[in-house]
């Protein structure tokens, strides 16, 4: 994405027109301000007024024009210029930009992502009369907020002259005399009443209240609510607009009183309606932070976290607003206004801002469920470690089977789809018999033991904390050593058991010799092993987050209620055992989502790279080791002599240490990720897990003698 936005930026900026360069005087510029030209002339100029001043030092470019505009200096110039600003001013909609700029017209994540995709690959016009569309191509550079924020207070101050003359350049500025009375605090009045809209919108839809128990009807029974703050928040969506069309009129009392003294009651009450509009805004905020809590239950939408954040956001612009028309001197106000407006514009222009916002819940859903699920796959006593050797034992046993089923599905003679298909159902099939009894797979354990492991870093400042994250590492890698070393001890010697069980009893081997030189061929180390290893750890993480989507869905969707109190569910299966059916899917859905997508990933994946040329395949280190003992099983003695064996022998071992560390390392990035671990922590992190490999290796291997 960064390179293809690299390749259209010429056509998307104002490339189009002339770039200011060496030869481009800026006094010539300024003089050439004409008020009368055409509306795109005169937002033309000011965009190559501000190309002029990012051409260098964009802060001394700044103070150059504003010397040059003097007053005392240079009246004619100054002048023209006022006159071109307020031209602008009036004939564009202030409004717009201030409402509206930021924020999505649909509230739908696909719908935003479609819009910025739009914006950077189309350009766009300055013939526009939507003060919204020109200032973000006025201020379309990723730097302009950093420049605009170190302008010292002599600029700004003779920024704010230009703009104060060129809102009393015309008597009424917005063209209507009826108006005139607000003069440019109208625009900002009709700004907060649109945003308002537009927050009780939200806050009144359906998601929403189905989260808040909020009620749109306008008669509310306290007795009724089960939580006080719904109905606070209720109040508080419903009175915004009201809140802000009194503080509207109270300033039309102040602007057209005749007198100093008439103004103090119009005062007092607009100061009174505008601090009960802050607490709106923060009623209104906190209540849409608070589905976040809700989402953890009731599963998590993209687009619902899209708009809870488009609504604080709002929220935010409103409160912005309302310090700029209550300030006596609104410089400062202004200034920072303008300064989120431009850091909002650079955030829009994203798309990577908008996935790693707005996925940011899904993720560190999807992680906390793994979190829950991996916990069962970390050891942290002798007798925690036992089990889970026996149980990666039972996995390996299971395993032995699929290895054998994966050859019967390829003697059959299947196209490339079939076959790849018929294999994925086999190792799907496998998976999930070994979670129904309770066995494990070691390469399935990083990408759940991962977000288990970044559900400890909520607090890394401590250095006990650290060393409890340390802790938690040294189990995990002694946990994956008992599933790896349980698997392969048993998937072995038991695919060449029933090898040499079938020599005995048919006088021939279960696979031929040629398959058996085709695995030898394939799975040596000599070749492309460790790359499709690496990749199947990739598949192995991708099922781990295919799980935790499943299981957000089946909450998000109410599955679990809909099976337990369905009426026809509920005839067909009984009360009871419909919920019960219900608790088993609520308890499972995540595991066979996992298991299932794992295994027809690692049958399909490989037949579909193949069609379109990538050079991609799977290499799991259980059923790899299984393989190769088949094949030893079918050659015989004497294959021991072949170095092909052993080269395929060597492949094993980092086979497995690349299906591990693959899939961990991608799972435990998205848990740090979504848990906002900063960099220098994880750093700090990764020195102490040193510390501790270097004095004491073997705690890392074998379990603790106590059952601490």
């Amino acid at each position: 994405m960064a390179v293809f936005s690299r390749l259209v930026r010429p056509f998307t900026r104002q490339a189009w027109w002339p770039r200011p360069g060496n030869g481009f005087d800026i006094e010539a510029l300024l003089d050439a301000a004409d008020a009368q030209a055409a509306p795109v002339h005169r937002h033309i100029w000011l965009i190559r007024l501000l190309d002029w001043v990012r051409r260098g030092e964009p802060v001394s470019g700044m103070q150059c024009v504003v010397r040059l505009l003097d007053a005392n200096a240079h009246p004619a110039r100054r002048e023209r210029v006022v006159a071109l600003l307020a031209a602008t001013w009036r004939d564009t909609d202030v409004a717009a930009l201030l409402a509206d700029f930021g924020f999505s017209p649909r509230a739908a994540f696909l719908n935003e992502l479609g819009e910025r995709l739009r914006g950077r690959m189309l350009p766009h016009s300055p013939d526009t009369t939507d003060l919204a569309v020109l200032f973000g191509m006025l201020f379309n550079d990723a730097d302009d907020a950093d420049w605009l924020a170190a302008l010292d207070a002599a600029t700004l101050d003779g920024i704010g002259a230009l703009w104060r003359e060129s809102l009393a350049h015309d008597a009424a500025p917005f063209g209507d005399p009826q108006r005139a009375p607000l003069g440019w605090r109208d625009a900002f009045y009709d700004a907060m009443l649109y945003l308002a809209t537009q927050v009780r919108a939200i806050g009144f839809s359906p998601a929403f209240r189905s989260r808040m128990g909020i009620s749109v009807s306008h008669d509310f029974d306290a007795d009724a609510s089960p939580n006080e703050g719904d109905a606070s928040a209720r109040a508080a969506f419903r009175q915004l607009t009201h809140v802000i069309e009194r503080m509207r009129d109270h300033a039309l009392a102040i602007a057209s009183a005749p007198s100093p003294e008439a103004t103090q009651a119009p005062t007092a009450a607009l100061l009174q309606e505008a601090q009960y509009l802050r607490v709106l805004l923060d009623t209104c905020a906190e209540a849409a932070h608070g589905l976040h809590g809700h989402l953890d239950t009731q599963g998590i939408s993209v687009n619902l976290v899209f708009q809870i954040d488009q609504l604080c956001e709002r929220c935010r612009r409103i409160a912005l607003l309302l310090d700029v028309v209550l300030a006596p001197q609104p410089g400062p106000a202004l200034h920072r206004l303008v300064l989120t407006l431009v850091a909002v514009g650079r955030d829009r222009r994203s798309v990577r801002a908008l996935f790693s916002q707005h996925t940011s819940q899904l993720a560190r859903r999807v992680a906390e469920r793994s979190a829950e699920t991996g916990e069962h796959y970390i050891t942290r006593s002798r007798d925690e470690y036992m089990n889970m050797l026996a149980r990666a034992s039972g996995g390996g046993a299971v395993l032995a089977g699929t290895t054998f089923m994966k050859f019967v599905v390829l003697s059959l003679g299947l196209s490339p789809f079939l076959a790849g298909f018929g294999a994925g159902v086999n190792y799907a099939v496998s998976f999930v018999l070994v979670q129904w009894l309770h066995f494990t797979v070691a390469t399935k354990q990083p990408a759940m033991t991962a977000p288990a492991m970044a559900a400890k870093l909520a607090d890394v400042h401590s250095d006990e904390a650290v060393e409890g994250f340390v802790d938690e590492v040294a189990h995990l890698l002694r946990s994956q050593m008992a599933g790896i070393v349980g698997n392969l001890m048993v998937v072995a010697p038991l695919v060449l058991g029933v090898q040499v069980l079938a020599w005995w009893v048919n006088g021939r081997p279960l696979i031929n010799a040629h398959e058996a030189h085709h695995v030898l061929e394939t799975l040596t180390l000599l070749g492309p092993t460790l790359w499709y290893a690496a990749f199947t750890g990739v598949l192995l993480f991708a099922s781990s987050i295919l799980a935790g989507w499943a299981e957000n869905a089946f909450v998000l969707h109410r599955l679990d209620s809909a099976l337990r109190f369905n009426p026809h569910i509920q005839a067909w299966l009984g009360e009871a055992r419909a919920a019960r059916w219900s608790a088993w899917w609520r308890e499972n859905v995540s595991g066979l989502a996992a298991n299932i997508s794992l295994g027809l990933m690692l049958g399909i994946v490989p037949v579909v790279a193949h069609f379109v040329g990538l050079p991609l395949d799977v290499r799991h280190v259980t059923l790899s080791t299984g393989q190769v003992a088949a094949a030893i099983g079918t050659l015989g003695w004497p294959v021991l002599h072949e170095p092909q064996l052993w080269w395929c022998v060597a492949a094993l071992p980092l086979t497995g240490v690349l299906n591990v560390g693959v899939s961990f390392t991608l799972a435990l990035r998205v848990a740090v990720r979504s848990r906002g671990v900063r960099v220098t922590d994880r750093a700090r992190l990764w020195r102490a897990v040193l510390r501790r490999l270097l004095r004491q290796p073997g705690s890392f291997l074998l379990p603790p003698r106590s059952a601490g």
